[in-house]
């Protein structure tokens, strides 16, 4: 950004090229009074009155806050205003920038009271794109790291408890998102790859409200890989733990025919 040009009696010209910001954008020029430009204050209430309206020009205003007044109250509240602006754009080019935006925001003022909203943030905008089960889950597992640090670095923050919560729905939305796999692999006959994945979901999401159809699919498929004795501990876990669930009734059925089969061997 070009440094102010101070005239006496005169407006003074901020030229900015946006270019590299707005590639496609023309140059713009706003005109200051020297009273206004040496105010950071003035400066911040310009762009704040304008992101609404012209971001670009709002942008200009604010940038020259943080450019000139690094170290003033209102360099932090010009740095989160652009980020949650590109934010509320929510584009997915946008929601790259306002995690940069906010990114800087704590490298820049990392014992500001806003940094655990800004982490916070940094996750809503991977948050905001993630993809229902069956679909990729990169989005997910980045706003998963990014909540988690809220919770890490600022626990006791108005956020972390916000942060708590985005993190169950991405748990339930990986582990709904194994399961759709593994049950694939279940219909297709491949025991080892549904075996696998769902005893990785075990692990990883105890917590999935879809337990029941866990402990059937993970039973029934060592149960027709021949691997019977591995599948009875599922069975009992799913009968017992969840007598109500629709899938209970097929694992009892289950464990007869094992009961059964027990019982022929034992008299031959």
């Amino acid at each position: 950004m070009k440094p102010i040009l101070w005239k006496t009696g005169a407006l003074i010209m901020l030229s900015l090229s946006l270019a590299l910001v707005f590639p496609a954008c023309k140059k713009k020029n706003v005109e200051l009074a020297p009273e206004i430009a040496s105010s950071d204050e003035a400066l911040f209430k310009l762009g704040e009155a304008e992101v609404k309206k012209d971001t670009e020009k709002a942008f200009l205003y604010l940038r020259q806050v943080i450019d000139s007044f690094p170290k003033s109250f209102y360099a932090q509240r010009a740095k989160l205003l652009i980020a949650d602006a590109y934010f509320k754009k929510g584009s997915e080019g946008d929601m790259i920038l306002a995690a940069a935006e906010y990114r800087e925001f704590i490298n820049l003022y990392p014992y500001s009271p806003s940094a655990a909203y800004s982490q916070y943030q940094i996750g809503m905008t991977f948050f905001t794109k993630t993809l229902k089960a069956g679909r990729d889950q990169t989005k997910t597992i980045q706003a998963l790291a990014e909540l988690k640090k809220v919770v890490t670095a600022y626990p006791l923050s108005e956020q972390a408890k916000s942060a708590q919560e985005k993190i169950k729905i991405c748990e339930e939305r990986l582990a709904d998102n194994t399961l759709t796999i593994a049950t694939h692999y279940y219909l297709v006959e491949a025991y080892k790859a549904s075996t696998s994945r769902l005893t990785e979901l075990l692990t990883n999401y105890p917590g999935f409200t879809k337990m029941d159809a866990v402990f059937f699919t993970l039973g029934d498929s060592y149960f027709k890989w021949n691997k019977v004795d591995q599948s009875v501990p599922y069975f009992t876990k799913l009968v017992t733990d969840y007598p109500k669930s629709a899938f209970a009734k097929k694992a009892q059925e289950r464990l007869r025919q094992i009961e059964v089969a027990d019982k022929a061997k034992k008299q031959e």
